[in-house]
């Protein structure tokens, strides 16, 4: 789908758009997101064959530079520098918003240490979809971003959750769910867990139960996919 962009939404365009992409399906992006990304001059994104398959999609051809946790810190002189020339950068992560557990903190600082104008456009963010689909209660969350690698912070971080009177989100890759799920089954067998996988994509799957019945489920079988973990007591 190609936009026609007029000459005054580049005109008002800030120095810098965060524009969240699409957590799984396409179709999940803004028609203001897509303006935005035809319309700056140049486009920041964490893996730049990833990014490709989204903005192909739309026929959006603009120049790429990476900017992921391994060259964050050297990158942000780099594009500050740009910026101050007078161009105008698009940032995005390889899925939903950029700056909640992908880079994009750093940047904004230097912004406002800089005077340079920048926005955040809303959209797509799995934290959210996975916490209103969990049936748990929504009033109030914790968002723990990723659960550590190390076995004995992660016990901590989930006894902590299951203490709170309202869910605790995690994102947690696949390859450790089923360590995670021993230990809530050791630790907090009563506590209400919910697994969101694959939102927004063709198998997507919410498993609900008790931490021991949602470590049955997994018991035999393999956690594939983009998964967030939910935990109440």
């Amino acid at each position: 789908m190609k936009l026609n962009i007029s000459e005054e939404v580049i005109a008002d365009l800030p120095a810098v758009s965060f524009v969240p992409t699409p957590i799984g399906n396409l179709k999940d992006i803004s028609l203001r997101s897509l303006e935005v990304l035809n319309s700056v001059d140049f486009i920041a994104c964490e893996d730049t064959r990833h990014s490709l398959r989204l903005l192909n999609h739309y026929e959006i051809n603009k120049p790429l530079i990476s900017y992921h946790e391994h060259n964050e810190r050297r990158r942000v002189d780099e594009l500050i520098t740009r910026l101050k020339g007078g161009e105008t950068m698009a940032v995005i992560s390889d899925a939903g918003m950029p700056g909640i557990s992908d880079p994009g903190f750093r940047l904004t600082q230097a912004l406002i240490e800089e005077g340079l104008s920048y926005t955040v456009l809303p959209g797509a963010s799995s934290v959210i979809t996975a916490v209103v689909a969990s049936g748990l209660t929504t009033h109030a969350f914790f968002y723990g971003g990723f659960l550590s690698v190390k076995k004995g912070k992660r016990l901590k971080q989930l006894a902590a959750a299951a203490e709170l009177d309202y869910p605790s989100i995690f994102l947690e890759s696949p390859h450790r769910l089923k360590s995670t799920l021993d230990i809530i089954k050791e630790n907090c067998p009563e506590a209400q867990v919910v697994i969101a996988r694959e939102l927004t994509k063709t198998y997507e799957e919410l498993i609900r139960g008790t931490g021991e019945e949602v470590h049955l489920h997994f018991a035999e079988r393999t956690p594939k996919g983009e998964i967030v973990l939910m935990v109440q007591r």
